[in-house]
């Protein structure tokens, strides 16, 4: 499940492998870029704002464009060499495929692709809080958009990526557990959010430069997470059967003896 993590080490690939690099062709699959031609354009820069990620351009006539795509929970991008066979996925999934010299870089399942003007980037993704692995990260801010809406849920709360971008499903699980809070607390009942944003950020900087996650410290099947995807199985702290349940638009897994509150929901 791609969460800011991944799109930053997806947009350090693309970075490695694609800037400075000419396009010999592109393929759009979307209705929208059918029928754009970004042969002969320059890759810049690949990078990532929250789980956004920035593949910046230059036109032969200068101008700067950026294609963004969005990964959402199953989109990705792979890079093959010319004549390797693409493994990313069936093919009614591709959304663009570009192509230079030396790679052909796919795009599967991607979500929002759009090809805008450089300087209008913000349009997109100016509503963003800080960025927990961008150059922009401020803890303070974050913990102040945080705290500016004390009666949030905290899952719901560490979702919305105008207080921090970057926190998707497995983070807000694992890091509600590691703080022993409960998921429906809301924000003003949070003990110590500045130790919450911390921890988060700890955790997706450890992880960022590796496709397998951890918040445990051990990348074994079964073992690289605490609670998330484990319902049923015993917590690795106290040995109580981890539960689920739906919150808001997600499916949010949780300690009833770790994490305690009146408000907790079974399933």
């Amino acid at each position: 499940m791609p969460e800011g993590d991944t799109v930053w080490l997806t947009a350090r690939v693309l970075q490695d492998t694609l800037a400075g690099s000419r396009l010999t062709g592109s393929d759009f699959r979307v209705p929208r870029l059918a029928t754009v031609d970004l042969a002969g354009w320059l890759i810049t820069e690949s990078t990532s704002r929250g789980k956004h990620l920035l593949l910046r351009l230059a036109a032969p006539d200068e101008r700067r464009m950026t294609l963004h795509s969005h990964l959402r929970m199953e989109g990705a991008w792979r890079t093959y060499a010319p004549g390797e066979r693409w493994t990313g996925g069936p093919a009614h999934l591709i959304r663009v495929v570009l192509r230079t010299a030396a790679r052909v870089t796919v795009g599967y399942h991607l979500h929002d692709l759009a090809l805008l003007p450089t300087a209008t980037e913000a349009d997109l993704v100016g509503h963003l809080g800080p960025d927990l692995l961008g150059p922009d990260w401020d803890p303070d801010e974050a913990i102040r958009r945080l705290a500016a809406h004390p009666d949030t849920e905290i899952a719901d709360a560490l979702l919305d990526q105008r207080n921090l971008a970057g926190i998707g499903n497995v983070y807000k699980c694992e890091v509600l557990f590691l703080r022993g809070v409960s998921p429906w607390a809301p924000v003003r009942d949070v003990p110590d959010l500045p130790a919450l944003v911390s921890l988060a950020h700890r955790l997706l900087t450890a992880n960022r430069n590796r496709w397998t996650r951890s918040t445990t410290g051990s990348t074994r099947p079964g073992q690289a997470a605490y609670v998330y995807g484990r319902r049923g199985r015993p917590c690795l702290r106290c040995g109580t059967p981890i539960r689920s349940t739906g919150q808001g638009e997600r499916i949010t897994y949780w300690c009833p003896v770790c994490q305690p509150s009146s408000a907790n929901t079974a399933s």
